[in-house]
């Protein structure tokens, strides 16, 4: 399969190296000094489920110069996908699938503002991993995921063969029964990255006190509770199993949102918390966690973008 993967961080470099590895034509979009060191030296990828190594990596910044694929997988951050989607527009036939990956619940429809509607499928992952160096990826922690469905639920032959690729090489891989109560499912679960920006702590220290730890509760509950409100299908025990797999991420561990966060650059701020703020006005919820999240990082959120802008 030709594999176009938008955004070699941690999502995309992982998995997009274990497309290449399993013998796909895989390329990859990245840039400035990352670029250049998976040039030189291909992209290696430290993980706690073995090391790997991608070289020679095929690589460039020019999404249009690859040429048409297969699938593109999105994995850039969520506020750059409509500026991307009109790249990957030149670099799609009738039958590419194009699979986004981000955090939150707007990606697939912000693409087929851009985009047909039938060349994109919703899906998300299941990872935590960074950047380390430039071309160096480090998973730390997850069992990597990948679950992916049509808006519609129904099954089809592209998605089964799409799943056939992801479990061939060698991570999970799983076509969702109702795609956006996945989706809404690992929503309520990173949401708590702005928490952990506000108290600038892990995820082991917000967990073990109890206060935070409450306040973690409470912010789960809302999002369930604004899932339900728009109509998304969230058992009632969720919440209480979200906070059990938090419990077993690693002590040390944090999310991209709360790295940014705390390195002054552009987060993911307006499509985590900032949109449950959004989505619940729409239905008439309040949600007085979210919202205190969402405006306790908003003018450091501001400043980073304007410093991005500056630049």
């Amino acid at each position: 399969m030709k594999i176009a993967i938008i955004g070699t961080g941690g999502v995309g470099g992982y998995f997009g190296g274990r497309l290449a590895m399993a013998g796909n034509d895989v390329t990859f979009i990245a840039r400035g000094a990352h670029l250049e060191a998976i040039l030189k030296n291909g992209l290696t990828v430290k993980s706690i489920n073995g090391d790997f190594k991608v070289y020679p990596a095929k690589a460039t910044s020019d999404i249009v110069s690859i040429g048409r694929v297969d699938l593109v997988m999105v994995a850039t951050k969520a506020w750059q996908v409509k500026e991307t989607a009109v790249q990957i527009k030149e670099i799609i036939g009738s039958e590419t699938i194009v699979l986004p990956l981000q955090n939150g619940v707007l990606a697939s429809d912000e693409l087929k503002e851009v985009l047909p509607a039938t060349n994109v499928i919703a899906g998300l992952c299941r990872i935590i991993s960074k950047i380390e160096a430039p071309g160096i990826i480090n998973h730390l922690a997850v069992e990597p995921t990948i679950v992916f469905g049509e808006s519609d639920n129904s099954i089809n032959q592209r998605l089964e063969k799409l799943n056939t690729v992801f479990t061939e090489a060698g991570f999970k891989s799983k076509i969702a029964d109702d795609i956006q109560s996945e989706l809404w499912k690992k929503y309520i679960s990173i949401c708590v990255s702005g928490w952990l920006g506000v108290t600038r702590s892990t995820y082991g220290e917000i967990r073990e006190c109890e206060e935070t730890r409450k306040t973690m509760f409470d912010l789960f509950t809302e999002v369930a509770e604004l899932a339900r409100a728009r109509g998304v299908n969230i058992e009632p025990e969720f919440v209480d199993k979200t906070m059990s797999f938090i419990d077993t991420f690693p002590h040390d561990s944090t999310s991209s949102l709360t790295r940014d966060v705390w390195e002054g650059k552009p987060s993911e701020l307006e499509y985590q918390n900032g949109a449950v703020v959004r989505l619940a006005q729409e239905v008439g919820m309040d949600v007085p966690v979210n919202r205190f999240i969402y405006h306790s990082l908003l003018l450091m959120e501001k400043r980073a973008r304007m410093k991005t802008k500056q630049r």
